[in-house]
């Protein structure tokens, strides 16, 4: 196929390739091309190229809606909760306090916090995720925790 027969395609077919892809993913555009870029890559001539680039821009528009969803469904999975703490292991500190002030905090401070206390990752692991020193987590942690115990008025884990 030569890019002036391509051309002739895409003006011809792309929007109703788009709108076909678009019943099964969120990018449709970004399949269509890369349908056409399939199509310029075949060695042989199609024996219906119109059939053929709607079965390849059915079939990736399905792929990249699995792909969509896969991910968003990962992405909820991994997605820090709105509920920071659990009611009963705060020892009497209401939640929404809690939470109120860690996310008061800056944010080198809470991010070092978090870290510690719900990954359990150690200052080095810290420092390393961080890209800091050791000292620098240690200050930022100590900083953090000084100023919950102070908003909250409540004994805070230590290292």
């Amino acid at each position: 196929m030569t890019p002036l027969q391509l051309t002739d395609w895409i003006d011809t077919h792309a929007a109703a390739l788009t709108l076909f892809a678009r019943q099964h993913c969120a990018d449709p555009e970004a399949v269509v091309q890369e349908a056409f870029c399939k199509l310029m890559q075949l060695r042989t001539s199609a024996i219906d190229p119109a059939a053929w680039l709607y079965k390849v821009v059915r079939n990736g528009a399905i792929d990249a809606g699995k792909a969509e969803r896969r991910r968003r469904k990962r992405e909820a999975m991994r997605a820090i909760p709105e509920v920071w703490f659990d009611e009963t292991s705060l020892g009497g500190i209401d939640a929404e306090e809690a939470v109120h002030a860690l996310t008061a905090l800056p944010a080198e401070q809470r991010e070092v916090i978090v870290l510690r206390i719900w990954s359990g990752l150690n200052l080095e692991q810290i420092a390393a995720a961080c890209d800091c020193s050791v000292s620098s987590v240690h200050r930022r942690y100590e900083a953090g925790l000084q100023t919950l115990r102070e908003r909250l008025g409540a004994p805070w884990p230590t290292m």
